[in-house]
């Protein structure tokens, strides 16, 4: 794991170089779907603070049995509207928000979660009760069924109404580079999105973009936090 992270790390350097950026701009977020909480342990140890979890149960579980770390966790999975409630209970960053009718699923959620009286002793929380959750509109970079994420037209309505509420914060977009073909077409186009958005909120300044195979690609279109698993933790557990 320490050889993964540090060859991950040595790309994320190489990248910025390539293109005049600065390494400390750019997050790395470990996902580790299907590890277990020993895995971010280590991840913890090696000095990760940020991890990324897409099936809400197994998230909610290993960030329970990690709550005594300092650590960010990032959804990044395709989230349902009635995951929500659970879903705010141990992230700090939704990263797949979609759908208008998500971003009021969070709004309630978030609100609920606060509501004087609401046991929250045995939940790692969201970065503080009193802070707003950050969320990342997923922009659809391909027409491919069952891809997650908003067409580039409805970004900026989405946005707004992420905006628009004292509940969530806006942090920027998230995207997924299409399966096939080159990912750096795809990512330019995400940073147009991008900055659009931020034309509208000066804030949102998160690019959430590339993974294991394509984090160069995202990096030199303006990424600022790239979502890696198989090169930090090894192929997915075959029976997971």
């Amino acid at each position: 794991m320490a050889t993964g992270l540090q060859d991950v790390r040595d790309r994320i350097v190489n990248a910025c170089a390539q293109c005049g950026r600065d390494p400390a701009e750019v997050t790395l977020v470990a996902v580790t779907k299907t590890f277990p909480a020993s895995d971010v342990r280590l991840l913890a140890e090696l000095g990760v603070r940020d991890i990324g979890e897409s099936r809400d149960q197994e998230a909610r579980n290993k960030a329970a049995a990690c709550a005594d770390l300092d650590l960010t966790w990032h959804f990044v999975g395709q989230l349902q509207t009635n995951k929500a409630r659970s879903v705010v209970t141990y992230a700090t960053v939704v990263q797949s928000v979609d759908r208008p009718e998500l971003v009021r699923a969070l709004d309630r959620a978030v609100q609920r979660h606060r509501e004087p009286g609401h046991d929250q002793s045995v939940e790692p929380g969201v970065g503080g009760v009193d802070q707003p959750l950050r969320c990342l509109v997923q922009v659809r970079l391909d027409d491919r069924p069952g891809r997650g994420g908003a067409d580039p037209a409805e970004v900026s309505d989405l946005a707004d109404q992420i905006a628009g509420s004292p509940l969530l914060r806006l942090g920027g977009v998230m995207a997924v580079a299409p399966l096939d073909g080159d990912p750096a077409p795809a990512f330019a186009r995400l940073a147009e999105v991008a900055a659009n958005v931020r034309a509208r909120h000066a804030d949102a300044t998160w690019i959430s973009a590339g993974m294991s195979d394509d984090l160069e690609q995202a990096v030199a279109a303006g990424a600022t936090h790239v979502r890696v698993g198989r090169g930090l933790l090894g192929v997915r557990p075959s029976n997971r």
